[in-house]
């Protein structure tokens, strides 16, 4: 039996093709009708309780079938009508006999009206919606494709999450350019609509007068009923079919059906309704109007919008929180704890400040989601990094632009920002088709140029080539980036004990051999630090323990053991910063590697570069001028050197190009192919 459902739809179009060729009785074509407008309603109501348009996903093929359908019955009909005198079952007669009502002529009006609607307006409508929409989501796809790579990038969504909304892109687009198509069926069947009813009124005239006898008014009466009660029954489902297809390429995403959708949003406006009534009282003195009806509907639209406008003040008297009677607060009292003093001296390290007009959008209790997507993005770093971030203090700031936040790291200011919340951010990637009008800002995270634009004008953005996101992730893709770039200073003693801990629950024997033993617990907070100052990944613990232990016997520099650990995390790093299976970078001449070797000084404390500066400013320049050339090539300029080089290469450029990459060959894996684009010289 579930095999047979499994198939029912393949049997159902084998069945609707057998319609053109098999002869069908009336009353089982009468049957067929009634299926027909029964399964054309049923998609129109389904078209208006969806939530979009992928709900509804096999929405283009269901138009090819019921258009095949439609089809087949017409052929049907006329088999039927041609053969019997017009008798071609009785759901054709009664369509026929209500519309027509003893007149023709109107009947035949009526019928060409609904042709009409259905064709040149519907039809029209929902197949030029059809063609835009297939076009704007194509040229839309690229620019949403990135905004998830942004979101996976900096830790609001999983890998699981980004690979549904990839995948839910690919299928909207493959949705609207198969409607695209589809809606060709639907303009196709209203044409063969009006040319099958011409034949059966043409045909059947011209065979009731030759083989029937009949008189030519008795033959106008019988096959104009069957005509006009063919065309009707096939045009009744046709219409549902064509006002479901306006329906759901018209459809915009939403989080209820369309009924509570229209409801929703003509409730939010009750002034509306009294300008309505206004206006039904003022056509009152246009002479000849039916003063009793406009009068009952302005009053309706009065209290209408009196009662919409109570509900809506009384949610809002709901929401406003209750005021709490002050308390006297004796401060000198407080104070003379000397316990509550020291409370003051609590500093937390990653703190939040915002601007009044920001606090609805990282307030839960106002619907945001901020605070989920700061558990998300907690996970993901952890994931990513092996470190698990500290809590975010959020606070509300009165000295703060009311658009503006700050990012503080124990207690200092590290970064700002402004949002304007109903708005978004557009962002230049650098390969616009087009420009769009907003307000010109920099995006705080990254620094690209951006634009804060209005909603509505976010599918033209996308069209045109820019990555849209919302304010709030612009604010939480700045934190994440901002926590990012600072977590070797969020590393503190009690974490590092905490990732001892979790390590010995797989390697006790490993960790009670290093710590403390080999390495105390400051070295290896300083070799960790290292290791993510550089974006590196601490997650391996295993191994960072494994290779101090091979070598602090005989090495006591935290930054020289940094260097060791770094070359066994190699495939980590070539993971990080490969792109399938190769890397592009820019590597140190010769004589560049040479001199700074030669100015490698060695004091009690350790090695340290003593080069000069005018030779320092030289290799800098070169190395600026040349990550300008391969800008576009290079996202994240990644510089080559030798082992023994490296470490204090990348301690100089720090001071000069902190968004550099310093790798040396040992750190890669054999397997990536390595390829230069530029060398520094002191040309």
């Amino acid at each position: 039996m579930l095999k047979f459902f499994d198939n029912v739809v393949s049997i159902f179009v084998i069945l609707i093709i057998a319609l053109i060729i098999i002869p069908l009785p009336a009353f089982m074509l009468d049957m067929m009708f009634i299926i027909n407008i029964a399964l054309s309603l049923i998609i129109l109501l389904i078209t208006m309780y969806i939530k979009s348009s992928l709900e509804f996903f096999v929405f283009p093929s269901l138009l090819l079938v019921t258009t095949l359908l439609r089809l087949g019955l017409n052929v049907s009909s006329t088999r039927l009508i041609l053969r019997d005198e017009g008798q071609a079952g009785h759901v054709i007669s009664a369509f026929g006999n209500f519309v027509l009502s003893g007149n023709i002529v109107i009947g035949f009006v009526i019928f060409i009206i609904i042709v009409l609607v259905n064709f040149l307006v519907i039809t029209k409508g929902a197949e030029r919606v059809s063609e835009v929409a297939a076009r704007f989501k194509l040229d839309a796809m690229p620019g949403k494709q990135m905004a998830i790579d942004a979101d996976l990038s900096s830790g609001l969504i999983d890998e699981q999450t980004a690979r549904q909304r990839r995948n839910d892109i690919q299928r909207e687009t493959e949705f609207y350019g198969s409607m695209d198509g589809a809606t060709k069926f639907v303009k196709g069947d209203a044409i063969m609509s009006i040319i099958i009813t011409l034949i059966n009124f043409i045909g059947g005239t011209i065979i009731g007068m030759v083989q029937g006898g009949n008189t030519f008014g008795e033959v106008l009466s019988i096959y104009s009923i069957a005509t006009v009660g063919d065309g009707l029954v096939s045009q009744v489902p046709a219409l549902l079919i064509s006002t479901a297809t306006g329906m759901i390429v018209t459809r915009a995403a939403s989080d209820s059906s369309l009924s509570k959708d229209v409801t929703k949003q003509f409730s939010s406006y009750p002034h509306i309704m009294f300008f309505a009534g206004a206006t039904l009282l003022g056509m009152c003195i246009i002479p000849g109007m039916p003063k009793p009806q406009l009068i009952v509907l302005a009053a309706g639209s009065f209290a209408l919008g009196a009662k919409l406008k109570n509900k809506i003040n009384s949610v809002w008297d709901e929401a406003q929180p209750q005021e709490e009677m002050p308390q006297e607060f004796d401060e000198t009292s407080y104070y003379k704890n000397i316990d509550n003093i020291y409370n003051l001296l609590q500093m937390d390290a990653i703190e939040m400040e915002f601007g009044y007009s920001l606090i609805p959008l990282v307030d839960e209790q106002s619907g945001s989601s901020f605070i989920d997507r700061l558990v998300n993005f907690r996970k993901q770093f952890a994931l990513d990094m092996g470190m698990v971030i500290p809590a975010v203090r959020l606070r509300d700031n009165g000295f703060l632009n009311p658009n503006q936040y700050i990012i503080k790291i124990k207690g200092e200011e590290v970064s700002k920002g402004e949002i304007l919340v109903d708005y978004c951010l557009a962002l230049d990637p650098g390969n616009l088709t087009g420009v769009i009008d907003g307000i010109d800002t920099i995006e705080p995270a990254y620094g690209i140029p951006s634009k804060w634009i209005t909603p509505d004008k976010k599918e033209m953005a996308e069209i045109y080539g820019y990555t849209v996101i919302d304010s709030l992730s612009v604010m939480v893709t700045h934190l994440s980036e901002t926590v990012k770039n600072h977590a070797y200073e969020l590393l503190s003693r009690q974490d590092v004990n905490q990732l001892l801990d979790n390590t010995k629950k797989t390697n006790e024997t490993l960790v009670d051999e290093v710590v403390p033993g080999l390495i105390s617990y400051s070295n290896l907070q300083k070799v960790l630090c290292n290791l993510l100052k550089e974006n590196v990944p601490i997650r391996d613990m295993e191994t960072i323990l494994e290779v101090i232990a091979d070598y602090a016997p005989s090495v006591h520099d935290a930054d020289v053991l940094t260097e060791y650990v770094r070359q066994a995390l190699k495939r980590t790093i070539t993971r990080k910063w490969a792109e399938g299976g190769q890397i592009r970078v820019i590597t140190l001449d010769s004589e560049v590697e040479k001199i700074i070797v030669n100015a490698i000084s060695k004091n009690e404390k350790g090695n340290y570069l003593s080069l000069d500066p005018q030779i320092t400013q030289k290799i800098v320049t070169g190395l600026i001028e040349n990550i300008k050339k391969v800008k576009d090539a290079i996202q994240t300029p990644i510089i080559l050197t030798s082992p023994l080089v490296r470490i204090y290469f990348s301690k100089m450029l720090e001071q000069f190009y902190p968004k550099a990459v310093v790798l040396s060959f040992n750190e890669l894996d054999n397997n990536v192919q390595i390829q230069a684009l530029a060398n520094v010289t002191l040309e």
